[in-house]
Parts: C-alpha cells; sequence; structure tokens
C-alpha cells in the first residue's frame, strides 16, 4: 500500500510537460487561415469530454431516484 501510495504522489508532483496535439495536428491548425479545422476539432474535444459526465450524471440520477424513494 505504500509504494502504491508513493507511485502515486510521484506521478503528480513530478509529471512530465507533454504537447496537447500531435506535431501534424498543430502544424495543419496553425497553417490555416480560415480556422474553420480548428473549431471542427475544439468542438469535437468538447463532445468527447461532454458524453462521459452527461452517463455519469445520469447513473447517478437513476441511482437516487431508485433508492431516495425506498426512505420515504
Amino acid at each position: 500500500m505504500k509504494r502504491v501510495l508513493l507511485f502515486f504522489l510521484f506521478v503528480f508532483i513530478f509529471f512530465l510537460d507533454a504537447e496537447a496535439q500531435c506535431a501534424m495536428c498543430r502544424a495543419v491548425l496553425e497553417s490555416e487561415e480560415t480556422q474553420s479545422a480548428a473549431e471542427g476539432i475544439n468542438d469535437g474535444i468538447v463532445y468527447l469530454m461532454a458524453i462521459p459526465y452527461i452517463l455519469v450524471g445520469g447513473i447517478i440520477f437513476f441511482i437516487y431516484k431508485k433508492y431516495g424513494t425506498l426512505k420515504k
């Protein structure tokens, strides 16, 4: 248990700085004048980020409704 805690502490404190995009994606997005591809990439990221939160929120809602009504 001590090793696991030490590992996670090490990972969170001494993480490496990483680029958010691959070199090719970054070059294409920076060189485009209209920025429509960049907007599309950003929209895709938002959709990918939102779906898990919606699913978890729905599961929590249904669990609350199921077990919240049993207490009454």
